[in-house]
């Protein structure tokens, strides 16, 4: 049997796993199953190689996007311009990095919004995040990066106000915040200045709606959530796996 399978802290909000297991039912792949390997450290990664001597690939999430990378052999060119890594492939005993972050991002924006954004604010400044900025740079949209601190932002939430919310239309969440269990946090921006003018993106995938979202509804915010960017970046991986990418 072959074995894939994400690595992560913490993976209770997992989608991944039960993805592919539909996928494999639906599609009678019957020779693949996919685990969820939740790494207290990046440090116990070569143990887990060590032990699971059938797998085939892997997917990385949060907080190891960065952290996994010195573990690798290769990175693929998008991996190594991001600096951050979300699928492993695995041939002849070499480790290879991928992003399909970025094309699964890339191919849920572009088909959602109705128009080019004047600019864009990304929350967050982990792993994560630097997909985001990759496509916005390709994509040629002004970005700033929000932190809660200016050594890693561009900016600070504190600095947020109503002309930065008008100038930069889109918000993209990358923090975790919301993410289940903890479903009442959100991402610390003055919702109230903004207008529908404004378009929110939330990486976080369950639940459904978070407060982040719910809070841009609430003021005629377009709003997206990240299902379809994890099952278009699942999908890219899939096919790196089995290179058909």
């Amino acid at each position: 049997m072959k074995q894939y399978a994400l690595i992560g802290k913490p993976l209770t909000h997992s989608f991944s796993k039960r993805y592919f297991t539909n996928k494999f039912e639906v599609e009678q792949i019957a020779d693949c199953f996919y685990e969820l390997y939740q790494l207290e450290s990046i440090s116990e990664f070569p143990d887990l190689l060590k032990a699971q001597t059938n797998l085939q690939g892997l997917n990385v999430t949060i907080p190891y996007k960065e952290a996994v990378i010195p573990f690798l052999d290769e990175l693929s060119e998008e991996a190594k311009d991001i600096g951050a890594v979300n699928t492993i492939s695995m041939e002849n005993g070499m480790l290879k990095g991928h992003n399909t972050d970025v094309l699964g991002f890339r191919d849920s924006l572009f088909t959602w919004l109705n128009e080019t954004p004047t600019g864009a604010l990304i929350l967050g400044t982990g792993g994560a995040s630097k997909g985001i900025a990759y496509v916005l740079r390709q994509a040629e949209i002004p970005y700033l990066r929000v932190s809660r601190t200016l050594a890693k932002g561009d900016i600070t939430y504190g600095d947020l106000d109503r002309s930065l919310l008008s100038e930069y239309s889109l918000i993209i969440n990358t923090t975790p915040l919301g993410t289940y269990p903890n479903v009442e946090t959100a991402p610390d921006i003055p919702y109230n200045l903004l207008s529908k003018r404004n378009s929110l993106y939330d990486l976080v995938y369950n639940p459904e709606k978070t407060v982040f979202l719910n809070n841009g509804n609430a003021r005629g915010c377009q709003v997206k959530n990240g299902l379809e960017m994890l099952v278009a970046q699942a999908e890219y991986a899939w096919g790196i796996w089995n290179k058909k990418t």
